[in-house]
């Protein structure tokens, strides 16, 4: 099995401060790789993390230093999906050749990106986590934590020895980590629930909860899944009715006070990821000439909400 010890976290927003936070409160060695400004304050005042099982302050290393990437075991990929492509390009250099790539991330495309620039391992992980920054020091945990990580391709011997790794690292840290049967499904699964909320928390500026006691917001988020289950099955991707229903249900229920990433983007004024999430189902539906209006709704009003 591969010894992941030296483990970077590339983008420590609120995801990457969660599971880099975890795993340095389980004394692993852990490096958040942010912004000069964040890195200043977790480096000044360390990491707060108020957790719903737990809140304490936490001592992670971090540095806005690429070049520390050099001596990189494991690699939490966790940068906006707008920035993959650069972000690997400039560390493609730097990375050694056996450093395994776990990504993080929104949306579907990003292990492709990553693949087609390194030679590295890459892998997929579903996250299932609600939580926020406050400030650059406070991560605000408001549910779940839970991860299925796998690979779209058929697994070699290699790739299940490191996933294996992956998932001991992580339950060793009490974070639940499973090997997923079918990884691209479960990337969907997850897909689907940010085109059918993320857009509309961020254009009403409301955690999940709140939006599904609406019951005009509740008939969108419908509308929007049944355009977005006809394009999956156009990908060949088969999502029934009823897996849908739950997954948007859950989300519902068990990260009610959370607002979505985008509208935390929009809040502050940065880029979001809509054009990796509805903005997609846009371009595939013109792909397959099949109109999703309530998908381009959601991605257009996003699109005129960001500050240039």
């Amino acid at each position: 099995m591969p010894k992941f010890q030296k483990i970077y976290v590339l983008g420590a927003g609120a995801v990457g401060c969660y599971f880099g936070g975890i795993l340095a409160r389980a004394n692993f060695d852990v490096t958040l790789i942010a912004r000069p400004e964040r890195v200043l304050a977790l480096n000044t005042f360390g990491l707060e993390m108020d957790c719903q099982s737990f809140r304490e302050l936490v001592h992670p290393k971090a540095s806005s230093d690429l070049s520390i990437l050099a001596d990189a075991d494991l690699v939490l990929l966790s940068v906006k999906s707008p920035d993959t492509e650069k972000v690997i390009q400039d560390i493609a250099s730097i990375l050694p050749r056996h450093a395994v790539i776990l990504s993080l991330q929104n949306g579907v495309e990003n292990i492709d990106i990553v693949a087609n620039i390194l030679c590295n391992p890459v892998y997929a992980a579903v996250v299932y986590v609600a939580t926020e920054m406050i400030g650059h020091k406070t991560l605000k945990h408001h549910g779940r934590g839970e991860l299925f990580i796998g690979k779209p391709q058929a697994l070699t011997k290699h790739d299940q020895e490191n996933l294996t790794g992956i998932c001991d690292l992580f339950v060793r840290a009490q974070i639940p980590c499973e090997i997923a049967s079918n990884i691209k499904k479960d990337m969907w699964l997850k897909f689907l629930v940010n085109c059918a909320y993320n857009g509309l928390s961020g254009i009403k500026q409301m955690p999940y909860g709140e939006m599904m006691r609406i019951p005009e917001v509740v008939q969108q988020i419908e509308k929007i899944t049944e355009e977005f289950l006809v394009i999956a099955a156009l990908e060949d991707i088969a999502i029934s009715e009823a897996e849908a229903k739950n997954a948007n249900e859950l989300i519902a229920s068990s990260m009610a006070t959370q607002r979505s990433s985008t509208a935390q983007d929009l809040v502050r004024g940065k880029k979001t990821e809509i054009d990796f999430l509805n903005g997609y189902i846009v371009q595939l539906g013109k792909k397959h000439g099949f109109p999703v209006p309530y998908n381009k709704s959601v991605y257009d009003s996003i699109k005129t909400l960001e500050r240039p």
